[in-house]
């Protein structure tokens, strides 16, 4: 943390963004709601859970219950129902559309008709197709939209211009886009919070069974993903944060192993880091934890601006 690596530090980053390989976005990212803050690829692990399984969650006294599938009804405007599962029953007071295969002919009158929110007052969701989301032989067939709050999800609400709402707090507590879980207990009014994350998981399944809205639940295996640093559970969440462009430089290595000018050993290894190459992400440099160097990056209102703008020191 010496001044000279700071200074270095802050030179390449200002050189890297005016090269356009440093950008800002707005996107998915993994968030740890124990540390507040945006995690890395590398920093959120993988957890197999084979099937119904209660796991500690830090802040939550009482395990928590992953490796379920809790199927539940939409009601469509025109009187009929289409039946989603999910293992996150929270997100779909963040939820904004459906999707179903294109092919599929237990939904094709459907596409194009909405369902209406059981608990968000006005909200409707569209019912979409799309192919490359889903799979007619898993589950119901019909997919749940979160956009704000899964991967898959994003880019399907970016193919279908469907609306982003974001339904948590940086702890993990709900906001006031889940309607009336913002204030569901004492609690949360006197902390003016709403729910927790996996307190509203319970509660959510509850309101749908008192709708007639619950269809069954049943065991499913599933990964999580979980901080390396807190144990928590990483809760996907759509922030405006600092990327690196991995694109041009996995190009490379990957020409490199081709050309023969990297050598990969064992020679059976080859195929991973092409295949790591070719799906590798941006990288997400935001912390919101003083972890290593800061970003050497300023916000500044503007009198007369409604939004704030950031600046790089030189």
């Amino acid at each position: 943390m010496s001044s000279e690596l700071s200074r270095a530090v802050e030179e390449t980053f200002i050189r890297f963004h005016d090269q356009g390989i440093i950008y800002r976005s707005t996107r998915l990212v993994h968030w740890c709601c124990q540390l507040n803050t945006a995690l890395s690829n590398e920093e959120a692990e993988h957890e197999e859970i084979k099937g119904r399984t209660l796991r500690k969650v830090p802040g939550y006294t009482s395990p928590v219950e992953f490796g379920v599938l809790t199927s539940f009804a939409y009601e469509i405007e025109g009187g009929e129902r289409i039946v989603i599962a999910t293992t996150r029953p929270e997100t779909m007071l963040g939820d904004t559309g459906i999707a179903v295969h294109p092919d599929d002919p237990r939904y094709k009158h459907l596409i194009g008709k909405t369902a209406i929110h059981p608990f968000i007052e006005g909200r409707k969701l569209p019912i979409v197709a799309d192919a490359t989301l889903v799979d007619m032989e898993f589950g119901t067939g019909a997919v749940k939209l979160t956009p704000a709050h899964d991967e898959n999800d994003f880019e399907a609400g970016l193919r279908h211009n469907l609306e982003f709402i974001n339904i948590f707090n940086d702890n993990g507590t709900l906001n006031e886009n889940a309607g009336p879980w913002k204030v569901l207990s004492l609690l949360a009014l006197f902390n003016k919070q709403g729910q927790r994350r996996f307190d509203a998981r319970k509660s959510v399944v509850e309101k749908l069974k008192e709708r007639g809205l619950y269809v069954d639940a049943h065991e499913h295996e599933m990964t999580l993903r979980i901080c390396s640093r807190s144990d928590d559970v990483v809760e996907p969440l759509l922030k405006p944060q600092w990327y690196v462009n991995m694109k041009d430089m996995a190009a490379q290595a990957y020409n490199a192993v081709e050309t023969g000018d990297l050598i990969i050993k064992p020679k059976l290894s080859e195929s991973d880091f092409k295949r790591w190459m070719e799906n590798i992400r941006d990288w997400c440099i935001s912390r919101q934890l003083w972890w290593g160097h800061r970003a050497p990056v300023y916000y500044v209102k503007i009198e007369g601006e409604t939004q704030s703008v950031y600046l790089l020191s030189q």
